[in-house]
């Protein structure tokens, strides 16, 4: 791929590629499955340009992320980030060298408005990339992945590639990987009342609404912002956020956030969590919220409500419905799924948070199965990369074999969903369980199904 990537004329066509603007999403295309001539086209120049990345060491990024992170160094918290702290240990605010790395792109072959820095400018490595990239793309096809970041930023691979990459600086800064793979207890005694927020049932996924979304609710009235540290809530919402992900099954890729504002009063409001799950939905799991209700909100709430609209994309505040009454929720949850606690609802539903039980992560103690699983799971990961790096020249000049893209294309989906059952077989020896492998019968299935059970 790096003597791929440094062709003149096959870099020439993807930079030209670069400087289209914003392409909206046409109705049922730009996922898996449908995408158009020009979106895989889009598709294919994202996954070049991260293995020239990921192959070199070195990063073409748009000048404005650079920009970014040197205004991220003089501005208060942000500037203890580790991101921030290794690019200015590389010596990244120095001197012209943000000019001289913008110099380098453009004489490289890149347009202008690039640079042209290392890893190590963003606060990343080659060690890192590669693990950040898949431990995001868990059991998922890689492509739903990449898809994400690409319709958030209207096909524009410039602004992707920002985006993506500054939630891959996130993953690595917040120890996402840690958060995910660890248990509720060592998660609780590293975050203060973590465990007691899951028993509040002020949180909690269950079912599915009309279009096979899985639905959270929040029921809001339960929370009291001092009651917790800030930094359990925010904690809390990056562990169930990773966890409830394998929930979300193919072709569906985004849930439903219910916040149920029934006995709401001011003493709720905490507009720090707010604006926290607006941001990581925004930029860190884009492309995941497919509707937004906002149920029973008293006179009071609509106050509030003005405050919290201004910090909303337009796209997510496009998804916001309000209900008034408990049969509207049916509008958008069928009854036999909504919980009877809501009038018209017929599942006789009650949360009660699952505790640990004793020995649910034995296989993690198995490392010569973990090692041999993890071994037969990365053999994938690195033939699918391959093969996704002859899917990107097939049919070009610059072609590494005969074959077809339609022949390439075809092994490459069954590959990704060999993937997906490898991950599932490893998944046991090197993540913790939560609550949705403990509910009796499993939520969260062994095969990465999810199975919702709804008592009638």
């Amino acid at each position: 791929m790096n003597n791929m990537m440094s062709n003149p004329e096959l870099q020439q066509q993807i930079n030209s590629r670069l400087a289209k603007g914003d392409i909206p999403t046409p109705p049922g295309t730009g996922h898996i499955g449908s995408l158009t001539k020009d979106q895989k086209q889009i598709l294919k120049d994202v996954w070049a340009t991260i293995f020239y990345i990921a192959d070199s060491g070195e990063a073409i990024v748009p000048a404005d992320l650079m920009n970014e992170v040197q205004k991220e160094a003089t501005s208060g918290d942000a500037a203890k980030s580790a991101t921030v702290q290794a690019a200015a240990k590389a010596g990244w605010f120095s001197g012209n060298k943000a000019a001289k790395a913008q110099e380098e792109a453009k004489a490289a072959g890149f347009g202008s408005g690039m640079a042209k820095i290392s890893l190590a400018d963003l606060g990343l490595s080659v060690d890192k990339l590669r693990p950040i990239l898949w431990d995001n793309v868990m059991g998922d096809h890689p492509d739903a992945l990449v898809l994400r970041f690409v319709r958030a930023r209207k096909w524009n691979l410039i602004n992707a590639l920002n985006m993506m990459f500054k939630a891959f600086k996130w993953r690595l800064d917040e120890d996402v990987p840690a958060i995910k793979y660890s248990t509720d207890e060592l998660l609780d005694s590293q975050n203060p009342k973590l465990i007691k927020q899951l028993e509040t049932g002020k949180f909690f996924l269950h079912g599915t609404d009309n279009d096979n979304r899985p639905v959270a609710y929040l029921t809001v009235r339960l929370h009291r912002p001092g009651d917790q540290p800030p930094k359990t809530l925010e904690r809390l919402t990056v562990y169930v956020m990773e966890a409830g992900r394998v929930l979300i099954q193919h072709p569906v890729e985004t849930v439903c956030l219910v916040f149920d504002l029934t006995g709401f009063s001011l003493s709720n409001m905490d507009f720090a969590m707010v604006r926290y799950l607006v941001s990581i939905f925004e930029a860190y799991y884009p492309e995941s919220l497919g509707r937004i209700i906002i149920h029973g909100a008293p006179f009071v709430f609509w106050g509030v409500w003005k405050v919290v609209q201004p910090w909303l994309d337009p796209v997510v505040a496009a998804k916001v419905r309000f209900t008034r009454s408990d049969q509207d929720l049916l509008e958008h949850i069928p009854a036999k799924h909504l919980p009877d606690r809501y009038k018209g609802g017929l599942d006789k539903f009650t949360y009660s948070y699952p505790r640990a039980q004793p020995g649910e992560n034995k296989c993690m103690e198995d490392t010569e199965a973990k090692d041999r699983l993890v071994a037969e799971w990365k053999a994938l990961m690195w033939k699918f990369e391959a093969l996704t790096r002859e899917w990107i020249v097939a049919g070009t000049p610059w072609a590494t074999s005969e074959r077809s893209e339609e022949e390439v294309e075809q092994e490459r989906e069954l590959l990704a969903k060999e993937l997906r059952v490898a991950y599932f077989k490893m998944d046991p020896y090197i993540r913790a369980r939560n609550m949705f492998h403990r509910t009796s019968p499993p939520i969260a299935q062994p095969d990465g199904s999810a199975l919702w059970v709804y008592n009638n």
